[in-house]
């Protein structure tokens, strides 16, 4: 690779391998989840000091191109799948939409006392409860999102004779139950992966996780939904559009 630098250029050597290297990423020559050469390898290959590499390649990580791996080298990082929020259109549909192959796991759908926060959104009184939903959703074979709903049992009766597992949720409860979404209220923040969370996700406690929580009303300003929607941080980012 030392032919791809120019070394009577002014411009700097490290500002060439930097270009030459963010073309293999943007070329795919350095597929996602790829483990690249070693520093040592690519000072020889472009005939540079090893500093110079591993500059061009910590500017590289801080970007979040490249990840490090203590013991096993630098890998590509792969690409997040973006969806739009789910007050949109439900997570799934859009996956599929896109061409992924999707799958959800029943983990649970009973009915619960509501928890605190839950009942003050639905203004219900101690003891009162509701459906508790959790499902899992693997992308490609793999889990990427853990979802945690609550529905009004009293606007959903009988809302456990229904399949939310191959069929989406908001789907069955606007066609079987005519609730539907008029106004959401919705925050996005961080949280870090519990034990049990982390199992289902397939990642290490304490991971990053997006967590996006929603609070459902209909046209007539009944709260029917609150949902947690947790995403593994390091494969799913949201896409936010605005028009003035």
């Amino acid at each position: 690779m030392k032919d791809l630098l120019d070394r009577e250029s002014a411009i700097p050597l490290y500002t060439q391998i930097e270009t030459v290297l963010r073309e293999f990423l943007a070329t795919g020559e350095w597929k996602s989840g790829q483990k690249i050469p070693s520093e040592s390898i690519l000072q020889t290959q472009f005939g540079v000091s090893r500093m110079t590499v591993r500059g061009v390649l910590n500017m590289l990580a801080d970007e979040g191109l490249l990840h490090r791996v203590p013991g096993k080298g630098t890998f590509v990082t792969e690409s997040k799948i973006a969806t739009r929020s789910p007050a949109y259109q439900g997570i799934r549909q859009q996956l599929e939409d896109r061409g992924y192959s999707t799958e959800t796991e029943m983990l649970g759908f009973e009915l619960v006392p509501a928890p605190e926060r839950v009942r003050s959104f639905f203004n219900f009184s101690e003891g009162t409860k509701v459906y508790e939903i959790t499902r899992r959703r693997f992308l490609e074979g793999k889990p990427v999102t853990l979802h945690k709903a609550w529905v009004s049992a009293d606007l959903a009766p009988g809302l456990d004779r229904f399949d939310v597992a191959d069929r989406q949720l908001c789907e069955v409860l606007s066609t079987e139950f005519s609730l539907n979404v008029k106004n959401t209220a919705e925050t996005l923040e961080v949280a870090r992966a519990t034990e049990q969370q982390a199992e289902y996700l397939e990642c290490e406690a304490g991971d990053p996780l997006l967590l996006l929580t929603d609070q459902l009303r209909d046209a007539q300003g009944r709260p029917f939904e609150y949902t947690k929607l947790y995403m593994r941080g390091d494969q799913m980012k949201l896409e936010f559009n605005f028009e003035s």
